[in-house]
This record gives C-alpha cells, structure tokens and sequence, in this order.
C-alpha cells in the first residue's frame, strides 16, 4: 500500500513547495510557563521558522536529554496535560499557518487513546506526530489507518545503525519526513555533528521517497547549515529550549535566537 498518497497537509506541502533548508524548531508544551505553548509558537511564525514541534511533556522521556527533560519536569510541575495542550491550540488555526507537529511517547498517547488522541489532533489542526517509541510494526498493524484517516503524518527516526532493511520498511510508510537522528546519545549532548558526515551521505543517497530532516547536535547557524547539505532541513531542539529559559521577552529572545540560525 502507498501511503504516501494518502495523508496531504501542510507538512507534506512545505516539503513540495520549499526549495530553501527547512528549520524545525521543538519547544515543551507549557514552559517556560503553562500559559507560554501558544505566545512560543505565534513568536515562532513571526520569526519565520518552517514548521515547529511542540513536545508533550512526559516523566520518563527515553531520548531527551538535561535540558529538554528538565523542562519537560517543569511543564509538568506546572500542570500541562495532553488535554490541557489541545484546549490551548484549539483555536491557533485562527492565526498559525505553518505545520505543528506533537512530539512525545507513547504511554501517555495510550493512556489518552490513540484513535481520540488522533481525533482530536486532528481537530486542532496538528499536522503530524513524532513517537520515537512506537515500534514501526505495532504503527503498521494496528495505527497505521487511524492516522491516515485523520489525515496526520506519522514520522519516524532513523539513527546510524538504522539497517537498510528497516530504512526501506521506514520509508514505505513516513508520510511527512524521516527523522535522521545524528547521533547515538540523547539530545543536546556536545558531540561535534560533523562526525556523522559518512552517515549523512549515506542516507542522502539511499533513494528515499520521503524527505529527511536531520536532528540532535544540531544548535546553531554552523551546525544547521552543516545538516542541510544532507537533508531537506533540520532539527533544533535543546539549544532552543534553552534559548528560552529564564526568557522575560520571549518574544524578542525567540526572534534573536531565529536570526542566528538563518
């Protein structure tokens, strides 16, 4: 089955109307306050990002590293919740136009239910999903469908010991992006991204269908030029949220940091 031709949206069209590097950038629901997730996101379209990932936060994230942990126990000390999170954005298509995609894991996607986590993303106007821990059978078998009929992609990550086996199956059914992790480690760990060269040539010339956003390690205007040679775009993530941590104007801290990247 071709997915591809079945989930359209404006993560899909950013990859086929775009000719430029794709700058990604993740922030944490609910931080540096509960009440930032949306003034984080409008002050991310002012500064002409491509699309942003909002993480729902989660008490024992698997790749995240100190930084993106720490505000991920912050937002949830602050109360944030997936529900909490969908009443926040459940207006923003009133005035956000680039692609929002959620990232997280999936226990608290089960607690909440897949098929009404889709549904109401959905609702919202969310354009993808980022899972690192669902496995690619278990999407394929039993949520493969209920994605597409709510029309969301669902993106995967690959890493350097991806095998080209499990590349193929990855590709066959991504309907955004492949998430190209540069790294082993975790995110914002201080690994030089330039390591990963042979890797990144070697994704590049694989013949994917899908387009490849690189991310991890990827932290500044050197680092994200340095991806895009191999990708479509990139990733950043850490560097960010640590950009906006203690922030008193994010508005003027978020442009800041955007125009040093560009």
């Amino acid at each position: 089955m071709d997915t591809k031709i079945q989930v359209k949206n404006r993560l899909t069209a950013a990859f086929s109307e775009n000719q430029k590097p794709l700058l990604n950038i993740y922030f944490t629901a609910g931080y540096p306050a509960l009440n930032d997730t949306l003034p984080v996101l409008r002050a991310l379209q002012n500064a002409c990002v491509d699309m942003v990932e909002i993480g729902m936060p989660f008490s024992d994230p698997l790749a995240d590293g100190p930084v993106i942990q720490r505000s991920s126990e912050i937002a949830l000390e602050n109360g944030m919740t997936i529900k909490g999170l969908f009443e926040q954005i459940k207006d923003m298509r009133k005035e956000i136009h680039i692609p929002v995609l959620l990232m997280g894991y999936i226990n608290p996607v089960l607690r909440y239910g897949i098929e009404k986590f889709c549904e109401d993303a959905a609702a919202v106007g969310i354009d993808g999903v980022i899972i690192p821990d669902l496995p690619v059978r278990e999407y394929m078998e039993d949520y493969e469908e209920i994605f597409q009929k709510n029309n969301l992609s669902n993106i995967f990550l690959v890493t350097p010991h991806t095998s080209p086996e499990r590349l193929k199956l990855i590709d066959d059914h991504a309907t955004g992006f492949i998430y190209a992790v540069s790294t082993d480690s975790t995110t914002g760990n201080t690994k030089d991204i330039k390591q990963q060269e042979e890797y990144f040539s070697r994704l590049k010339g694989s013949g994917l269908k899908n387009p490849l956003m690189i991310g991890f390690n990827v932290r500044d205007k050197e680092s994200f030029a340095f991806a895009t040679n191999y990708a479509k775009g990139a990733i950043i993530g850490s560097a960010f949220v640590k950009a906006i941590t203690g922030s008193k104007n994010l508005e003027k801290d978020i442009d800041v940091f955007i125009k040093g990247i560009r």
